[in-house]
């Protein structure tokens, strides 16, 4: 493989870039990317206040990474980031539902998003004594035998009733995925809910199994679930640009791809500034519909399947107040708000209580999330800025100004694993095997966070390997006389 190029500068078109650099080191490796930065929906500020020393940390995308999925921590491993990663808050770690206009509490024992303190929900007010028996007969009721994939939604309220589903399951669910649960499909998201139900014939004796066997394994002091570095996830993206350009990687920023050509196993691809790139092996790591314009002289079918994928456009407004001018104490989290609420907004995270080390001692960071699936974000930058401050108002009865704010916008950015969404999955790896040199990697296709985008980058590396290998074995030797 003489020449690759990767399109798409976001986490997945970086590690793609990391893994090749590192696993195909005689490799010419171009990156290129569309936009003026890199990192894609990783975006970084850090803003000094009132000649202050210490930084308001505000993300506007993502603003941590699970570290149960090990490819976020060992990518960081490998750039010498460990000791930066911080966890969440383990002295406030109080979670909200919004339910008619009140903050209440999410109740204790949620495994897997599954209830499994029994005290806990019944003392909850997130719903009703019918609702909390209906959820009993999780316990009773068998596993439903189908072979055919079922939304999330319709899922959780066969086994523990619609309210349930409605009140304390979904507002959890679109937090991660800012989706309808009633479209996304079971077996692209939460598959083990599924494996639960057929294995222990209950979600809350399976999440009950599965919590005592995880604490059993669990090692004392071990970190938080979730993990940031010290000055913001645009540590990581600026570590593997540090390190792609150490190892000669071209990068180019504000270059866009047109289409795509292929001849004789190898790929051409046309530029919207009329250039052209010629190379052996390609890497989209760009959203499903890029890539499937990119595609669509090349193979009309496949291109056809990536643009079907859905998408969600989100926003997020981050403000700093001080705290004296906060009329609660932000003792946790945050708070997440159900779609049946009716709100604008989607969640709120109360940053500087997750991690404290995100603004300067006396002040206080919150975020507000708008977007989910169905809802457009028609707004402009100052209207999403009075959305949000009326959001607090409402909620946490602030009235005070914010002393600074910043709005980001992301038109597009979620993909929806919708219903019939493995089957397109199948559609795309069937027609991948028609083209050894081409991959995809990103996070339209089988996981949204920082690690499954990481961990697409390498596997799309892996697979270019495994394929051209395949390839050079069906070559003919040369003939000799």
């Amino acid at each position: 493989m003489n020449r690759l190029v990767i399109v798409g500068g976001g986490i997945a078109g970086l590690s793609a870039a990391y893994y090749a650099a590192k696993k195909i080191p005689d490799a010419q490796i171009t990156l290129i990317e569309s936009s003026d930065h890199w990192g894609g929906k990783i975006k970084t500020d850090r803003i000094h206040f009132d000649n202050g020393a210490d930084a308001f940390i505000v993300e506007g995308g993502p603003d941590t990474f699970l570290a149960t999925k090990p490819w976020g921590v060992a990518l960081c491993k490998e750039l010498g980031l460990a000791d930066r990663l911080h966890g969440t808050n383990p002295h406030k770690k109080n979670t909200y539902v919004l339910n008619k206009g009140r903050l209440l509490p999410l109740p204790d024992g949620l495994a897997m998003m599954i209830p499994t303190n029994v005290q806990s929900i019944l003392k909850s007010g997130l719903v009703s004594w019918f609702s909390k028996a209906r959820m009993g007969l999780d316990f009773l009721i068998p596993a439903k035998t189908i072979s055919e994939d079922e939304s999330l939604g319709t899922f959780v309220s066969r086994r523990l009733g619609r309210e349930a589903y409605e009140n304390l399951i979904e507002p959890l669910m679109s937090g991660i995925y800012a989706g309808d649960g009633d479209q996304l499909s079971l077996a692209s998201t939460f598959p083990y809910l599924r494996d639960l139900e057929v294995k222990y014939g209950s979600l809350a004796r399976g999440a009950l199994q599965m919590r005592k066997q995880s604490t059993g394994k669990a090692v004392q002091g071990s970190r938080s679930a979730f993990l940031t570095p010290t000055t913001g996830l645009a540590e990581i993206v600026e570590a593997v640009v540090d390190h792609l350009q150490n190892n000669n990687v071209d990068l180019r920023l504000n270059t866009s791809a047109r289409q795509i050509t292929n001849y004789q196993l190898r790929y051409l691809l046309d530029m919207e500034d009329g250039s052209t790139l010629d190379c052996d092996a390609i890497i989209l790591a760009t959203p499903a519909y890029v890539s499937g314009k990119l595609l669509a002289s090349f193979d009309p079918a496949l291109a056809s399947v990536l643009e079907s994928i859905d998408y969600a456009s989100t926003a997020t407004v981050s403000l700093a107040y001080r705290q004296s001018d906060l009329p609660r104490d932000l003792d946790g989290y945050g708070y997440v708000i159900p779609r049946r609420e009716g709100r604008k907004a989607l969640a709120c995270t109360w940053t500087s209580t997750k991690f404290p080390h995100r603004a300067p001692e006396g002040y206080a960071l919150i975020r507000v999330f708008v977007g989910r699936a169905g809802q457009d974000i028609p707004w402009s930058e100052q209207e999403l800025l009075e959305l949000a401050k009326e959001e607090l108002k409402l909620t946490l009865g602030i009235h005070a100004e914010p002393l600074l704010h910043r709005v980001f916008m992301f038109d597009k950015a979620m993909p929806q694993y919708n219903l019939g969404h493995p089957e397109k999955l199948k559609q795309i790896d069937a027609a991948l095997e028609n083209y050894p040199g081409l991959a995809l990697a990103g996070n339209g296709y089988r996981g949204i966070g920082i690690p499954d985008c990481i961990h697409s980058g390498e596997v799309a590396v892996i697979k270019l390997l495994e394929n051209r290998r395949v390839v050079n074995s069906r070559v003919p030797a040369p003939a000799t006389f």
